[in-house]
C-alpha cells in the first residue's frame, strides 16, 4: 500500500533511520514467528508431512495413481517444471539487473532470489519423493555410474541442484548482513560475480532442457503442444513467468506482510513484459499453423479447452500491460501477474500431462496423498519464507502499521 492510499493506516520505518535516501534498502519485517496463520499452515505442512513419510514407509504404489504409462505426475508436473518456473525470478532479475545493468530493479532482487531458492529446493525435494529407488539418486553424482552425454534428465538434475547451491551463495548476503561479519561479506562480494554467472547460465541450461525432454515423447504429446521449439517455448516463458511472480510475490508481501509495494519499478519491469509475451506467442502461433497443429483443436475436448484457456491468460495480460496508463493501476498488475504465471503453469500442465498420451488405456488423476504431499511442500515453503523475511533483510524496509 503506497502512502497515498495507505487510508487508516501510519507510515513505521522499522529498525531507525528515515523515509529518504535508505527507503530502498532491505530490512527484516520483525515479529512474532507463531501467529494464528502460520500456525494453520504449520498443521497443514504436518499433514503433508504424514503422507511423505507413507510414502517412503509403504512406496508409490501405496500413495500415488503412478503407473508404467504415466511415470511422472503432479510432484514433477507441478514441483519441478512449474515450480522452477515461478522461481525463475531470480533468474529473470539477475539477468536485468547484472547482465543488462539495470541497477534500480536492486530492491526486487532479493525477494526474488529467496523465492527461487525455495523453488528450486523443494523441486528437489519432489524429485526425491517422486523417484522409485531414491537412494540411488546418488548415482549422477558418481561418474562411473552417470550419464552425463547422452541423457538430457542427467543435465537437468545435474543443473538444478548446482543452481540451488548457487542460490544459496546469492541469498547470503542476507544472511551476513544480519549476523555475520563485516570482513566475510566483503570477501563474498569479491567473488559473488562468479555465482551470478552461473545464476544465468545454470536456468538457461535446465529450463530449455525441460522443454527438450518432451520432445523424446515422439506423437505421445499431441500436436498442440509437441514440437522442436519446446526447448525456446520453456526457456521464453519461464522467464516471462520469472518477472509476473515478481510482481505477485511483491503484492502478496505488500498486502499480508504490510511492506512497501515497488509500484513505481513494478509498473516499470512489467512494461518490456508484453512485448516478450508478443514474440513468444507470434513465434508459437506460426509454428503451430507450419505443423498444421490446429486441425486436432476441437478433437479432444479437454485439451482443446486447456490450449484456448492457457492462450487467453497470455494475451489478456498482454493487451492490458500494452498500456501504461493501465499499468499504473494496481488491480491491472496484480490480475496480469496472476495471469501471466497461471498461464505459464497451464502451458507447463498441458505439455507434461494433458497433451500426453502414453497409449490406449493409460489414464492418470493424481491420488489424496499425491496431492496433499504437494499442498505440504508448498505450505513448507511459505513457512521457511515467513521466517525468513522477518529475520533477514530481504523486503523493502518500510513498513506500514495499523494507526
Amino acid at each position: 500500500m503506497s502512502n497515498e492510499d495507505s487510508g487508516n493506516r501510519k507510515i513505521k520505518v522499522v529498525g531507525g533511520g528515515s523515509a529518504g535516501s535508505d527507503l530502498h534498502k532491505s530490512y527484516p519485517i520483525g515479529g512474532p514467528i507463531m501467529t494464528t496463520p502460520f500456525k494453520v499452515i504449520m498443521v497443514i505442512a504436518a499433514i503433508g508431512l504424514f503422507f511423505m513419510g507413507k510414502r517412503f514407509l509403504l512406496g508409490l504404489g501405496a500413495t500415488s495413481n503412478l503407473s508404467h504409462g504415466y511415470p511422472w505426475g503432479i510432484w514433477i508436473a507441478y514441483d519441478v517444471v512449474v515450480g522452477t518456473a515461478i522461481g525463475s525470478g531470480g533468474y529473470a532479475m539477475a539477468l536485468l539487473v547484472y547482465i543488462f545493468n539495470k541497477g534500480k530493479y536492486d530492491p526486487l532482487v532479493r525477494s526474488a532470489l529467496l523465492t527461487a531458492f525455495l523453488g528450486y529446493l523443494f523441486a528437489g525435494v519432489s524429485i526425491v519423493i517422486d523417484t522409485g529407488r531414491y537412494w540411488n539418486l546418488i548415482n549422477m553424482f558418481l561418474p562411473q555410474y552417470s550419464n552425463i552425454t547422452t541423457s538430457i534428465m542427467m543435465e537437468v538434475a545435474i543443473s538444478v541442484a548446482t543452481y540451488t547451491l548457487v542460490l544459496i551463495v546469492e541469498v547470503s548476503p542476507a544472511f551476513l548482513e544480519r549476523y555475520g561479519n563485516s570482513k566475510l561479506r566483503r570477501r563474498l562480494q569479491k567473488v559473488i560475480f562468479v555465482f551470478i554467472a552461473f545464476g544465468v547460465l545454470l536456468p538457461t541450461l535446465h529450463q530449455s532442457s525441460l522443454g527438450s525432454m518432451m520432445i523424446s515423447a515422439g506423437d505421445k504429446l499431441s500436436p498442440l503442444w509437441q514440437s522442436m521449439m519446446l526447448p525456446f517455448y520453456f526457456l521464453f516463458t519461464a522467464l516471462i513467468m520469472g518477472y509476473a511472480s515478481v510482481v505477485v510475490e511483491s503484492f502478496a508481501a505488500s498486502q499480508i506482510l504490510n511492506t512497501r509495494l515497488e509500484k513505481r519499478l513494478l509498473v516499470k519491469l512489467t512494461g518490456f513484459v508484453p512485448y516478450l509475451i508478443l514474440v513468444y506467442l507470434v513465434i508459437r502461433f506460426a509454428d503451430l499453423v507450419y505443423q498444421g497443429a490446429f486441425g486436432v483443436l476441437f478433437q479432444d475436448p479437454l485439451e482443446g479447452t486447456s490450449f484456448i484457456v492457457e492462450n487467453l491468460l497470455f494475451i489478456v495480460p498482454m493487451i492490458i500491460l500494452f498500456s501504461k496508463d493501465a499499468r499504473n493501476k494496481r488491480v491491472n498488475l496484480f490480475f496480469s501477474g496472476i495471469s501471466i504465471v497461471l498461464a505459464g503453469a497451464i502451458y507447463r500442465f498441458n505439455t507434461y500431462l494433458i497433451g500426453f498420451d502414453p497409449a490406449p488405456g493409460w489414464t492418470y488423476f493424481p491420488a489424496f496423498s499425491e496431492i496433499f504431499i504437494t499442498i505440504g511442500l508448498i505450505s513448507f515453503e511459505i513457512m521457511i519464507y515467513l521466517i525468513v523475511v522477518k529475520r533477514l533483510p530481504i523486503l523493502p524496509k518500510v513498513v506500514f502499521k495499523k494507526a
